[in-house]
């Protein structure tokens, strides 16, 4: 796999999306306005996740359901809710135009408010992760790779941990720089049959201060591709005070949480660059994976 150059933004992309555009706005109708019957319970999860099918007008889709009543607390982030994050972290996700991030809505269900997710199948015989990620003897990350940091594998051996440089991870490291993701696991990354890569789990998202943890830190300090700078600076004007982007979010999240949002657009085209971790908060996630 090789980085994304600006010239790989083809007219199939654009046409693409308006596509992408019709079937989103079906998926949120029918997840929004449909039955919603719990088929099970995601046990792993550290807070309530449910497995359900949401049925509308004859039409059913797997999803996961996220109940406030759910939630954790978690003392810095003391404000809203988890499932208000997913849902804005999506409405950023959108107006980029990249569609990381399944079709999510906010509704009531059998628990009460709470996130509702399109389920994502990952692809047949592929791990969530997918080929996305690899620990590497040496360190050199080789050809298709892009180096994150040194990681111990037991009996005081290290590995070099690798992610690919791949584009749509690429577009996943803009975003989450973005919503200043706190938990971008090698876990929350989902490689959809199509070809498409989600990321799930945005709940420690959108924090005032910087807590941004990802596995994405390969391409740190590198400049971002056109289409990047292209994007943030629309969503900077998506952003401004009335825009739509903005009222939707103020309803989401708190005022100085959407200043800081704007701030951290109006860094990265400043810069023009990839972030590079603070040194001022845990750069990766635990567990990674």
């Amino acid at each position: 796999m090789s980085a994304m150059g600006d010239e790989d933004v083809t007219q199939e992309d654009h046409e693409g999306r308006g596509d992408r555009d019709s079937q989103t706005e079906g998926l949120l109708d029918v997840l929004t306005r449909g039955e919603l019957t719990v088929q099970g319970r995601i046990r792993e999860a550290s807070n309530a996740v449910l497995l359900c099918t949401v049925t509308h007008d004859g039409v059913s889709v797997d999803c996961v359901y996220k109940p406030v009543k759910g939630e954790r607390p978690l003392w810095d982030f003391p404000d809203g809710n988890l499932a208000q994050r997913e849902r804005a972290a999506f409405l950023v996700s959108e107006a980029t135009g990249w569609g990381l991030i399944p079709a999510t809505v906010l509704r009531d269900g059998p628990y009460g408010e709470g996130m509702v997710q399109q389920w994502i199948e990952a692809a047949e015989g592929e791990e969530p992760e997918g080929n996305l990620l690899a620990l590497v003897e040496g360190e050199e990350a080789g050809e298709g790779w892009k180096p994150v940091a040194l990681a111990e594998v037991g009996e005081g051996r290290t590995a070099l941990l690798v992610h690919a440089d791949d584009p749509r991870l690429r577009r996943l490291a803009v975003l989450d720089a973005v919503i200043n993701n706190g938990d971008r696991k090698g876990g929350h990354l989902l490689p959809a049959p199509d070809g498409r890569l989600y990321g799930i789990d945005h709940g420690v998202s959108f924090h005032t201060e910087d807590k941004l943890r990802t596995l994405l830190w390969g391409w740190a300090g590198e400049p971002l591709t056109a289409e990047a700078r292209a994007v943030l600076a629309s969503l900077a004007l998506l952003l401004a005070d009335g825009a739509p982007l903005a009222t939707r979010l103020a309803e989401l999240i708190t005022p100085v949480e959407l200043d800081a949002v704007r701030g951290r657009v109006a860094d990265l085209l400043r810069t023009g660059e990839h972030p590079r971790p603070s040194g001022e908060w845990p750069s990766i996630p635990w567990p990674p994976v």
